[in-house]
């Protein structure tokens, strides 16, 4: 995750010291950069609703051969003593566990942060209460647009309204919640109108998705922005989120899955605040180390395969039920997996010679392989101008950024 409200507007939130090492926010997860990878748990397979750009591949009915409570307890156990920071609830849709807040307040009682990425739409008041009262720490729910926008995406009337009222369920509960949101050429315009709205609801912290190419989202690969049109979008985010911090609303806002947006944050900073701003914005994205996939971000899904990423569920490299998880992901032995690690010395194309590899390490490895059929291609959905890749910019030691050659 990029924190366009961190770099630009110098807000402090409880992943900084995760992401910066800059540990002097509120209610830090950690003093220190993440050493263990953020997993992300798709408990089930199963989902109350059918979205279209769904990575998991999620269907109406759970599927067979789901990871049991008693085993969902062992692999947290797991988890925990390798040191995991951060268990993130997913699914298909998590709720329809009937043992989520159980397992959620099991990761909570071994010191792991839990977290849960929902649409919301069975979020009652009382669930939220229990969720809370279990250790939750965060609700992230799913809007995609405006009510027929969102929902004609997620396949269900009255999504749009029944997810805003688990939105509410939550922040009454005292919880903290925000809002995920996958930008494609179908949600795209709906972006501010949502933003204002949820803002008025109470929420203040907005993760704004690209569109990987994985489960359902493959399938909609023509749905995607176009580079420049992605440009626009992320230009307009950065804008958006100053103008409310003018204001004095101090909403926390996100972008993931593309990291050519570090690399623009840096040349809007400077752009628009200056060569001293690009410089600290360059710094910590070059410490926060650029697309995650395969070190510090794992996915395991229902069934308890281990795969690099929450998006590449095509490719697992082990399973929880044959390995713990810790082993699975220490084990270099995979190509795959070592290569992703120094990824650096294989990147082709314009990705290998490109001045913001220290903050963006080719962008995401599964466009790429969906496009080319190679995962160290460039990211398809880079939209760096060719002068842009060419700038002069800080050594890896972060001495700064200069200002662009003449």
């Amino acid at each position: 995750m990029i924190s366009v409200s961190k770099l630009l507007c110098g807000l402090a939130a409880a992943g900084d010291g995760l992401r910066y090492d800059d540990p002097s926010g509120p209610d830090q997860i950690t003093e220190q950069r993440q050493r263990k990878p953020v997993v992300v748990w798709n408990t089930t397979k199963g989902c109350n609703l059918y979205c279209e750009h769904c990575y998991a591949g999620a269907e109406t009915e759970p599927a067979t051969g789901e990871l049991s409570t008693a085993e969902g307890k062992r692999l947290i156990n797991e988890l925990a003593a390798f040191g995991v920071p951060v268990v993130l609830f997913s699914g298909g849709e998590p709720l329809v566990r009937d043992d989520v807040t159980e397992l959620v307040g099991h990761a909570a009682d071994r010191g792991i942060r839990p977290v849960l990425s929902t649409n919301g739409t069975l979020l009652t008041r009382e669930r939220a209460r229990d969720l809370r009262d279990a250790g939750l720490a965060y609700a992230g729910v799913s809007v995609d647009g405006l009510p027929e926008t969102n929902d004609a995406f997620r396949g269900e009337e009255g999504a749009f309204d029944a997810a805003v009222d688990g939105i509410e369920a939550c922040l009454d509960a005292g919880l903290k919640t925000g809002l995920r949101y996958t930008v494609t050429e179908r949600t795209v315009d709906d972006m501010p109108g949502v933003i204002d709205l949820l803002h008025d609801v109470g929420v203040d912290r907005f993760c704004f998705y690209h569109l990987d190419y994985g489960g359902r989202g493959a399938a909609v690969q023509d749905a995607d922005l176009t580079p420049a049109a992605r440009r626009r979008v992320v230009r307009r985010l950065c804008d958006l989120t100053r103008e409310y911090h003018a204001d004095g609303a101090e909403i926390e806002t996100l972008l993931v899955g593309n990291y050519a947006d570090a690399a623009f944050l840096v040349e809007y900073a400077r752009e628009e605040l200056g060569a001293t701003a690009a410089r600290r914005v360059y710094e910590y994205l070059r410490r926060n180390g650029g697309d995650p996939a395969g070190e510090r971000v794992a996915d395991i899904d229902y069934r308890g395969d281990v795969h690099l990423t929450q998006f590449w569920q095509g490719y697992a490299l082990s399973n929880v039920r044959d390995r713990p998880f810790g082993r699975i992901w220490t084990d270099t032995a995979n190509p795959l997996l070592s290569r992703l690690r120094t990824r650096e010395d294989h990147l082709s194309g314009k990705c290998a010679d490109c001045c913001y590899r220290d903050v963006c390490r080719g962008g995401s490895p599964l466009r790429a392989l969906a496009v080319h059929g190679d995962p160290f291609a460039p990211d398809p959905q880079c939209y760096l101008t060719d002068a842009e890749r060419q700038r002069d910019v800080p050594p890896a030691d972060g001495n700064g950024v200069s200002e662009p050659a003449d």
